[in-house]
């Protein structure tokens, strides 16, 4: 069904409905189109309280307690930490712009830079990415689970004489319970997702300032350190280390560099977006680096060795009211950072890929499926699986980062018809060479094979020194060669 002609919509503003008519049945349907000014209810809030789902995880806390084992004292890390995370607040909302003027989702974006049908593979790989992170979260989530029911049914202890697939019973029992539950959440749409990670964030802060205040209480005062590791770096390295961990953190956002956009287009206007986007990055990022650095250092006082995540020092409180309490807030951050991270963006590149049969929920309902079918317990207990993968995948996504940025801050000058987006006529700006655009592909490919080559070599191969750089050279290779391509071909 070709798309008929309609006025340009890259002057209008954020929040601005745009018109698109008779548009291709292999590009459309209500979740992929833009996003009307009544359903844009996402307020600066909603959008810190997201960032807290993300942050406020047991990953994050374990993240951000090992930025402190760097052999750098306290104020040196937090240092290195606001340039970081000053860095990824400039690249959020960049990435968020593009989505919030046009209301559209990371594909349909992707279509600029890719063409119409290019950004099918660019979807595809986010969404094995989102997908395999989809499982692996819920699992872990699940041990909590079986850690309460244990708690509670000691004779469920039973349950683990049996397996299948190498999960024993009450392992499937407890991850086929978690599945289920964030199903249920994750299938009443995005409004409903938005009031739930309203909640989650908040959720977490509680428990760690309840954390925070016991640890003070039992280990005292003296406890407030922010230097983890037993011994300070020379000066010569301390430069070095801290270049590392500013760039450890951009590359612990870096899957929400190609997300973002997908929560974005609900905002209600940029200066929403980007208030939500400084309380949750730089201002939350800090403040819960902060008290999980104090609980972790209050921990080898109070346990004699430093406990590095948060349900075991949860577990071990002599109350099982605050054990059930603090195991369940963990459980709910990881649903809203499985929310935020890997479940809406998998479902809006799996409808990308068949908007005529699949909607926003039939694609959240297909990649719940396949992120049981991938046995994520199996994957994680690989650790050179999950080094591999994360470091292919990863060095593929930071390419992507760049070609979409460059193409559209610096190639479309941000003048972007949204229309034609839909449209599948020969000769429509977006259509390049019969839907894709070869050069976009070309840089994205090229840049891949470079950062890909860096990852491996550094982490697999040791053939470099490890420093963390693999995403910036990705990103950067796949902006310069996407410009530098674009103007050799020609191409406006």
């Amino acid at each position: 069904m070709p798309a008929s002609h309609v006025a340009d919509t890259s002057a209008l503003g954020p929040g601005a409905d745009i018109e698109v008519v008779n548009a291709d049945e292999r590009l459309y349907n209500h979740d992929l189109a833009p996003v009307p000014r009544t359903r844009r209810t996402w307020t600066g809030y909603s959008i810190f309280a997201m960032w807290m789902s993300d942050v406020h995880s047991v990953g994050g806390y374990t993240f951000a307690a090992s930025l402190f084992l760097l052999g750098l004292s306290g104020w040196q890390v937090l240092l290195a930490m606001t340039i970081g995370i000053l860095i990824v607040y400039v690249l959020m909302n960049w990435v968020g712009k593009p989505s919030l003027v046009h209301g559209i989702p990371f594909p349909v974006m992707a279509r600029v830079s890719m063409g119409v049908m290019g950004a099918n593979l660019a979807a595809l790989i986010r969404g094995v990415v989102g997908i395999v992170w989809y499982g692996v979260q819920t699992y872990f989530a699940s041990k909590a689970v079986a850690t309460l029911l244990l708690l509670f049914v000691p004779s469920a202890i039973a349950l683990r004489d049996t397996s299948f697939l190498r999960l024993d019973m009450l392992g499937w029992i407890s991850f086929l319970f978690m599945w289920l539950l964030q199903l249920i959440i994750f299938q009443r749409g995005m409004e409903i997702i938005r009031k739930f990670i309203d909640f989650c964030g908040p959720a977490v802060y509680v428990v760690m300032f309840f954390l925070m205040g016991w640890i003070l209480y039992r280990a005292g005062l003296g406890s407030l350190d922010l230097t983890l590791s037993g011994k300070v770096l020379p000066g010569d390295q301390q430069l070095h280390a801290m270049v590392n961990a500013t760039l450890l953190v951009v590359s612990y956002f870096a899957a929400l560099l190609l997300n973002f956009g997908d929560f974005s287009r609900f905002a209600k206007s940029e200066r929403q977006m980007k208030i939500g986007n400084f309380l949750g990055l730089p201002f939350n990022f800090l403040a819960f680096a902060i008290i999980t650095v104090i609980v972790t250092a209050g921990s080898e006082k109070v346990f004699g060795a430093m406990i590095m995540d948060p349900v075991e020092i949860v577990s071990r409180i002599e109350n099982k009211v605050a054990v059930a309490i603090g195991s369940i807030t963990f459980i709910i951050a990881t649903m809203g950072i499985n929310i935020v991270a890997n479940f809406v963006s998998p479902a809006y590149d799996i409808a990308n890929l068949f908007p005529k049969h699949v909607d926003f929920k039939k694609g959240g309902l297909i990649a719940s499926i396949l992120a049981v079918v991938v046995c994520p317990w199996i994957f994680v207990d690989s650790p050179k699986a999950i080094t591999i993968f994360v470091s292919v995948f990863g060095a593929v996504l930071a390419p992507m980062y760049g070609v979409m940025m460059a193409d559209y801050y610096l190639v479309k000058r941000q003048q972007v018809n949204a229309a034609e987006l839909y449209t599948m006529q020969p000769g429509a700006r977006f259509y390049y060479d019969g839907g894709w655009n070869k050069v976009g592909l070309a840089a994205l490919v090229i840049s891949g094979v470079i950062s890909v080559g860096w990852e491996l070599s550094t982490q697999l191969l040791k053939l470099l020194p490890a420093n963390n750089l693999g995403w910036l050279i990705g990103a950067a290779a796949g902006a310069l060669l996407y410009v530098v391509l674009m103007r050799i071909a020609r191409r406006k």
